[in-house]
């Protein structure tokens, strides 16, 4: 289930930055409460594209995926940086 979510992650990403050759994302899974840590790392000059104004565009990432990891039964978090 993990790869549907990063792939959802991927092109949410995607559309949104100016240079996606320079995409990371990186899964990170903790012991507690079956936590996934997924941490998006994006070229420096598309930081402000994936974050947006007071954070929106950060925090409507996170509801879309958060929204799909509870539909498959996952508890996951990400990270920009």
């Amino acid at each position: 289930m993990e790869d549907v979510i990063e792939n959802l992650l991927n092109a949410l990403v995607r559309e949104l930055i100016l240079k996606p050759d320079a995409l990371k994302i990186e899964k990170d899974e903790t012991a507690e409460d079956r936590l996934v840590v997924y941490r998006v790392i994006v070229d420096e000059s598309d930081m402000g594209r994936i974050i947006g104004k007071q954070g929106r565009i950060a925090k409507s990432i996170r509801s879309i995926v958060r929204a799909a990891a509870v539909k498959n039964d996952m508890k996951i978090a990400v990270e920009i940086g």
